[in-house]
C-alpha cells in the first residue's frame, strides 16, 4: 500500500501541477490513427478499468518488482507534469449523447479532468508499466489476460476521446524509456531487481 501510495499519488500530485498551468493549451487535431478509432461514449467502462489496473499491479505483481514500477511512475510523472506546465496540449472533445449512462459518467469524469494535460498520456504510460509489472514467463494464461487488458484500456483511451493517438502513443514511450533507465539504475547500482521476466526492459 505504502508504494502504491508512493507511486500513484506522485502521478496525482504531478497531475494536479498541470492542472493549474495559466498557459494557453495547444490544440491537438486528430490523424489517421484517431479515424480510425471511432468516439464510443461506451468506452469510458474500460477507460475506468484502468483504476482496477493499478491496484492489481500492486497487489499481484511480485514483490521486487514494486520499488521499480514506483520508481518508474515517479519518474514518468515528473517528466509529464514538466511538459504539461512548458507546452500545455488540449483536444476538441466531442459532444456525449446524452441521456445514456455511459454519457452520464462520461460527463462527470469530464468534470473532474484536467482538458489541458494531454500530451504525453499518463494512462498510457501507467497501463504499461502495470502490464510490464504483472508480465510473468511462468504465468503464461494470466501474462496474456494482462496483455488484453493493457491494451483494451489504451483503446478505450482513445475511443473514449479522453486522449488522442499521438498523447497515448507518447505515453507508452514515456513509460517505456522510464522503465528501461530505472532497469539500468538498478543495474548500474548493483540492486535487485528490474522487471525481471518482463518482456525486455533489460539495457
Amino acid at each position: 500500500m505504502t508504494m502504491m501510495l508512493a507511486g500513484w499519488g506522485t502521478v496525482g500530485l504531478c497531475y494536479a501541477v498541470g492542472r493549474i498551468t495559466s498557459g494557453v493549451p495547444h490544440i491537438l487535431h486528430e490523424n489517421t490513427l484517431d479515424l480510425l478509432v471511432p468516439f464510443d461514449a461506451s468506452a469510458i467502462w474500460l477507460y475506468l478499468s484502468f483504476f482496477i489496473l493499478v491496484p492489481a499491479a500492486y497487489l499481484c505483481a511480485a514483490p521486487e518488482r514494486l520499488r521499480p514500477v514506483t520508481r518508474a511512475m515517479q519518474l514518468s510523472a515528473v517528466v509529464a507534469a514538466t511538459v504539461f506546465v512548458a507546452w500545455p496540449t488540449t483536444l476538441v472533445y466531442p459532444t456525449s449523447p446524452s441521456g445514456t449512462a455511459s454519457a452520464i459518467v462520461l460527463t462527470l469524469l469530464t468534470r473532474f479532468d484536467s482538458p489541458q494535460n494531454c500530451l504525453p498520456s499518463l494512462h498510457g504510460a501507467l497501463t504499461l508499466l502495470c502490464v510490464v509489472a504483472l508480465w510473468q514467463r511462468d504465468r503464461p494464461w494470466r501474462s496474456a489476460f494482462v496483455v488484453v487488458w493493457g491494451l483494451a484500456v489504451m483503446w478505450s483511451i482513445v475511443a473514449a476521446r479522453r486522449h488522442l493517438s499521438i498523447d497515448l502513443g507518447a505515453g507508452v514511450l514515456l513509460g517505456a524509456v522510464c522503465a528501461c533507465l530505472v532497469t539500468r539504475r538498478a543495474g548500474a547500482t548493483g540492486t535487485q531487481s528490474e522487471f525481471d521476466n518482463s518482456p525486455e526492459f533489460h539495457p
